[in-house]
């Protein structure tokens, strides 16, 4: 509600939080970050999200975070980053990195990748979540 959500809309997302934090709770490593910083991290994905829903590029923007200037030295890792990336990629099965492609490259909706592809939208949602954990394993194998 801080942040300009309605009352109802900041209660389902808070719900939504804590049921997202339920269900993911064996993912949480406190090496990484605190759970604090966890649970607010997965309620601002949600309400990111929910923004992308109503499709308004307005809200989406009050909704992300701005970042700092990049410095000079910035390029240099992000293309470094870019080089690790499509190494994970093709690490990847073909039909996991399809539907990664798909979604985070092209901004495709998960239902629209699962009628391009003709599978179920379950499918889809499970390929991007297991795809993003094993991106995110080969990323810091790379590192």
């Amino acid at each position: 509600m801080r942040l300009g959500e309605p009352d109802g809309t900041a209660e389902e997302l808070a719900q939504e939080t804590l049921l997202a934090v339920w269900h993911k709770a064996n993912y949480f490593d406190p090496a990484r970050a605190s759970a604090s910083t966890w649970i607010f991290t997965i309620a601002r994905n949600l309400r990111i999200d929910a923004k992308r829903r109503r499709r308004d590029p307005r809200a989406l923007f009050g909704a992300l975070d701005l970042a700092p200037v990049p410095l000079a030295s910035d390029g240099v890792l992000l293309s470094e980053r870019v080089a690790r990336l499509r190494v994970a990629l093709e690490n990847l099965p073909h039909d996991q990195a399809e539907v990664i492609k798909l979604s985070f490259f092209e901004d495709r909706p998960h239902s629209e990748i699962a009628e391009l592809l003709k599978i179920p939208l379950g499918t889809v949602k499970s390929r991007v979540r297991i795809a993003y954990g094993r991106l995110r394993l080969l990323m810091e194998d790379l590192q």
